[in-house]
């Protein structure tokens, strides 16, 4: 599996394009908890996510004080249950923890497909059909949908409050000692600077150091078999929905960051 994840990742583009517009929504925390789990790309692997966070409540019950949840983005697409990982995340957590999610570059398709079907249809190709079969639209529905059917059709199935979920997705979040983002950062640029199609795209090499932005960076977007802990940044994405390998790390005040994984067999993964 090792030996495929990379030979895919040999075909990935480092980045893609970036459009004129350099706006975009960031968020940030003047404090964070004691302890910090980030979650890597999902990708409609709702099982894997529930078994993921049953073993970080387990952890976090031996530590004090409130914690959070950061979801570094693609939350849909590609995998079986892209609808019920956003009932899921809009679903309340224990007592003590809060959830912050951060838009991957899934999400920005998906509502650009929810605001425009007939314009933005590329995006059933980016594992788009899934996700609405995980909503109980057919492929064969949207292919022989003419553009009001498909705009009814998509409507009538997919809620209203997914929609509203997307639409208020930051893409960054910022704390006194992390940045959290789904693809990762422009060197040279400063925060307040980078333009949101990197922030979703990007694909900076391994060895890359985000020393220059003085924070622990946090991003998922280019898999690999396992967590990479790099200088001044660590990448979560370990391609769940290849592998059926989701991971997280744990941030502390008082520990060096921890990584957890949970694993299930995908049929047809190698």
């Amino acid at each position: 599996m090792r030996k495929y994840l990379q030979h895919l990742l040999a075909r990935l583009p480092l980045s893609r394009p970036r459009q004129a517009t350099a706006e975009f929504e960031a968020r940030s925390a003047a404090e964070e908890p004691g302890t910090i789990y980030a979650i890597g790309d999902i990708h409609g692997c709702l099982d894997l996510l529930r078994q993921l966070e049953a073993l970080l409540f387990e952890d976090a019950a031996r530590r004090p004080g409130p914690k959070w949840l950061v979801m570094l983005g693609d939350y849909v697409d590609r995998g079986p249950q892209s609808a019920g990982v956003l009932d899921h995340l809009l679903a309340p957590l224990p007592a003590g923890f809060q959830r912050i999610s951060i838009a991957g570059n899934h999400e920005v398709a998906m509502l650009k497909f929810l605001e425009q079907p007939s314009r933005n249809s590329s995006w059933l190709g980016f594992g788009g059909i899934e996700t609405l079969q995980s909503y109980g639209i057919s492929e064969t529905a949207v292919a022989g949908a003419s553009r009001s059917a498909l705009r009814d059709l998509v409507h009538s199935h997919i809620p209203a409050e997914h929609g509203d979920f997307l639409r208020q997705l930051p893409l960054l979040f910022s704390t006194p000692n992390y940045l959290f983002v789904h693809a990762g950062l422009r060197l040279g640029t400063p925060i307040e600077q980078q333009h949101p199609d990197d922030l979703l795209w990007i694909r900076n090499e391994p060895a890359t150091s985000y020393a220059e932005f003085q924070k622990l960076v946090l991003h998922g977007h280019t898999p690999a078999p396992d967590v990479v802990f790099g200088d001044h940044r660590i990448s979560v994405d370990t391609g769940a929905y290849l592998t059926g390998r989701l991971s997280a790390v744990r941030l502390s005040r008082e520990n060096q960051p921890q990584s957890f994984s949970v694993q299930a067999r995908i049929p047809g993964a190698r």
